[in-house]
């Protein structure tokens, strides 16, 4: 068994979470640098956006997001400071899995970014019918890039076969 990549993820602070009042940010300090193991990670299926020049990853986590930057990790929409500590020891553990498992990954060596509001609009049928629950596909697209609304709310994507590329690559892209 090789020898953990992390031994922690020190908790530096916490602040307010201005997307979520209520809510925190935590941000942690890794016991080494993160460079090394960030194109690994950046394979996995939650990976939003890296840009290995910045040394910069970014997961989707629900509700939030994970940034890991070289010497720092910010954790969003975090319901308190415990729930903030045991994800920390999560992420340390993920980390070390990951590196454990690298031989196993595809590492990602280029630039990814995350999908922007038009990205997800363009897969959508522009019917602006409101059966999803707002009033038009661009509100939709907004609450998707958002996480407060999901692919299948929309019926068309649901239940018209027409439109099943475009569910399964807002899928793929969510």
């Amino acid at each position: 068994m090789t020898a953990p990549f992390l031994d922690s993820i020190a908790l530096t602070r916490t602040m307010p979470c201005p997307a979520d009042p209520g809510r925190i940010i935590v941000v942690g300090r890794p016991s080494r640098g993160m460079a090394e193991v960030l194109p690994y990670l950046a394979s996995l299926p939650n990976a939003l956006a890296y840009n290995p020049e910045a040394v910069a990853l970014t997961l989707r986590r629900d509700p939030g997001f994970i940034t890991f930057y070289d010497q720092i990790v910010y954790i969003t929409k975090v319901g308190g400071l415990d729930e903030g500590l045991a994800l920390l020891e999560v992420l340390t553990e993920a980390v070390n899995t990951t590196w454990q498992h690298r031989s196993k990954l595809n590492p990602v060596t280029s630039r990814r970014r995350a999908p922007a509001m038009l990205d997800l609009w363009a897969l959508l049928p522009h019917t602006n019918c409101g059966q999803c629950g707002v009033p038009t596909c661009m509100a939709f697209a907004s609450g998707l890039l958002q996480q407060s609304r999901h692919v299948a709310e929309c019926p068309a994507l649901r239940q018209d076969p027409a439109f099943a590329d475009s569910r399964a690559a807002l899928e793929a892209m969510l």
